[in-house]
């Protein structure tokens, strides 16, 4: 049960309302902005809400027990840049949404009397789910907080590895020359495929679920994951002249030919792979013998020499 400020109670006993609704969403790089469905801004908790930035937002569902409650939020994008880790009150822009600033947002709403802003009470938090755009327009899934508690905590027993290939627990040195190149944009595809030179050393899928960095250009410091690595072999003989990248997530905005990249080198969490690729089976974290369904199901077969008790390994 929610204990209301004794000067909103006071307002909400009265015969006329002055309320409006006030959301305060913190980005992934830590920039708080403020939105509101009044015609006028609202400061609350030292934030500034604009009207200009207003959202649209669904009936919000809260849900009892354990359930995950949530809803809809819609809005038109902006042009205006934000500067990271500051409190502004600009609207949505289009790089923000493509470079997952919004990603996992945490968003906090108040129902906030504006004839005396001061007078505010946080009605719920949410998080930022989901985000799709069409045109200038955009939509956002909200979900409650009881989502966190579906995310796995801690590990689980499974074939592949669990770690993240150059960790603390992985502890391979991604930047040995063997497992880093540098290369540079020969030409764009797509938004999301493009054609680099300076992989010749590298055969095909060698960087196959790593990771690319922009080392220059308007896009310095964009970093994703490759979804996809193919050499381009020359017609005239067996030499690569270029490779083909595949990106999980493209850009903000078109990489431009020349633009220098760093690309690491990727692991598909097999053990095989740890071993060939990596030589790193001592610090594999996965459990690649574990015995599967098929063994659980399975039973002894006289004179097969299966199932006898014996170790699976060793």
């Amino acid at each position: 049960m929610k204990q209301l400020p004794e000067g909103l109670a006071n307002h909400l006993a009265g015969h006329v309302t002055t309320l409006a609704k006030c959301w305060l969403v913190t980005r992934a790089d830590g920039a708080v902005i403020g939105f509101t469905d009044h015609d006028r801004s609202i400061e609350v908790e030292g934030v500034s809400c604009q009207p200009e930035n207003a959202l649209e937002v669904s009936s919000l569902v809260s849900a009892t027990g354990f359930a995950t409650g949530g809803g809809d939020v819609r809005g038109a994008l902006s042009s205006t840049e934000l500067e990271p880790a500051s409190i502004s009150a600009s609207g949505l822009s289009d790089d923000d949404l493509e470079a997952g600033l919004w990603d996992g947002a945490r968003v906090a709403m108040y129902l906030v009397n504006w004839q005396d802003p001061g007078q505010y009470l946080l009605v719920r938090r949410a998080r930022i789910g989901e985000v799709s755009r069409a045109g200038e327009a955009f939509q956002a899934e909200l979900r409650g907080l009881g989502h966190l508690l579906d995310v796995r905590q801690g590990r689980v027993f499974s074939r592949n590895c669990d770690a993240d290939l150059g960790d603390t627990r992985c502890q391979l040195d991604l930047e040995d020359p063997q497992f880093k190149a540098q290369a540079i944009v020969s030409a764009i595809e797509a938004p999301g495929t493009l054609l680099v030179s300076g992989l010749d050393g590298f055969d095909s899928g060698w960087f196959s679920g790593g990771r690319l960095c922009v080392d220059d250009g308007p896009q310095q410091g964009f970093e994703t994951e490759i979804a996809g690595h193919a050499n381009e072999l020359d017609a005239s003989g067996p030499a690569a002249t270029s490779a083909r990248i595949g990106l999980w997530q493209a850009p903000p905005k078109t990489l431009e030919v020349g633009t220098q990249l760093t690309l690491y080198a990727g692991c598909d969490k097999r053990f095989e792979t740890c071993r060939r690729k990596f030589s790193n089976t001592l610090n594999f974290q996965g459990f690649p013998h574990m015995p599967g369904t098929d063994f659980v199901l399975s039973y002894p077969a006289r004179n097969t020499g299966e199932n006898d008790g014996a170790p699976r390994v060793g």
